[in-house]
């Protein structure tokens, strides 16, 4: 079964006609499909138009969030109660084309867990392409995963990954990355992508500089979160040798009879060593709540375990 989920916000006169294009891309295979819609907070009368929808389709099931969360919670949302095999994404917007879907379940077909879409000509004004160009670049470049679109909201990926993500905030943006942090096989195929015929965008600056924040976020849980001290404890040592250096040369000036007292490098100095004390300690203690993390997970595993054990019996 293919669950397609859908984020929409102020999609009024959007939902309909994106029903019909599913219809004809996934009507005609053997498969049963369904579509989630998720109500991400509309203001206008999208949940009147996707209620009229429902009662029409049986194959159409709607999500209501009680206010505008984001289009990450509403992924979330949407995948907590898909009920198919493989799961779609696309944006409500009729810019991504349902006739793809196809090409990326095939993809799926090779082997592969996630499949992301590729917008290979983008009807976008060159003011999105151009930061979207900078922060796909920055993105595999700090992650190690390259896409040439990650943002992308066509992308097909199996059941369980959809599971495993934990999407908020911004993370909707980095879902490759974080199936491929998870040990999923991560690819992309061209798709086509139509001019936007209704409605506006939504991105602006302030969009990207919350998708930068993220972008650290998830490069450092997908690279240190089980050993802190590997990055803080780095800084550390470096910022500690560094000032130490510069003391240990101070120190010998001392001997041979020159003043140091008020040399701005004595502050330099003493200052990074403290810098790096503090950088190792927070990386002992962020080692300390990794363990305890651990710990407490693999109790709960137990016990959930032995419940188990207890009802079969």
């Amino acid at each position: 079964m293919i669950s397609v989920v859908v984020p929409v916000r102020d999609e009024e006169r959007t939902v309909e006609p994106l029903y019909e294009q599913l219809d004809a891309a996934l009507g005609p295979r053997d498969e049963p499909w369904e579509v989630v819609y998720v109500d991400d907070g509309s203001r206008d009368g999208t949940h009147e138009a996707l209620t009229r929808l429902h009662e029409s389709a049986p194959n159409v099931r709607v999500v209501r969030m009680r206010r505008n969360a984001g289009k990450a919670a509403a992924l979330d949302a949407g995948f907590r109660v898909v009920e198919g095999d493989v799961v779609v994404t696309i944006d409500g917007d009729l810019q991504d084309d349902p006739a793809e879907i196809p090409l990326l379940l095939a993809k799926l077909d090779e082997g592969y867990d996630l499949v992301s879409g590729w917008k290979t000509h983008r009807n976008d004004p060159w003011t999105r392409r151009a930061p979207s160009r900078v922060f796909n670049g920055v993105t595999g470049l700090l992650s190690g995963v390259h896409l040439h679109d990650m943002n992308c909201g066509l992308k097909a990926f199996r059941v369980e990954v959809a599971r495993d993500l934990e999407l908020y905030g911004e993370l909707h943006r980095f879902v490759p990355v974080l199936a491929n942090d998870l040990g999923y096989r991560v690819t992309e195929v061209g798709v086509n992508h139509r001019p936007r015929e209704h409605g506006r965008s939504r991105y602006g600056i302030e969009r990207y500089t919350r998708g930068f924040m993220d972008l650290l976020t998830v490069s450092f849980m997908s690279r240190y979160r089980h050993r802190p001290l590997h990055l803080f404890g780095g800084l550390g040592l470096l910022l500690g040798l560094a000032g130490g250096g510069i003391l240990v040369y101070l120190t010998i000036e001392k001997i041979f009879g020159e003043p140091i007292g008020k040399r701005p490098l004595l502050l330099l100095g003493i200052l990074l060593v403290v810098i790096g004390i503090q950088f190792l300690s927070l990386g002992l203690v962020s080692e300390l709540v990794t363990s305890q993390h651990r710990e407490r997970m693999r109790a709960i595993e137990e016990h959930q375990s032995r419940l188990v054990d207890e009802i079969l019996r």
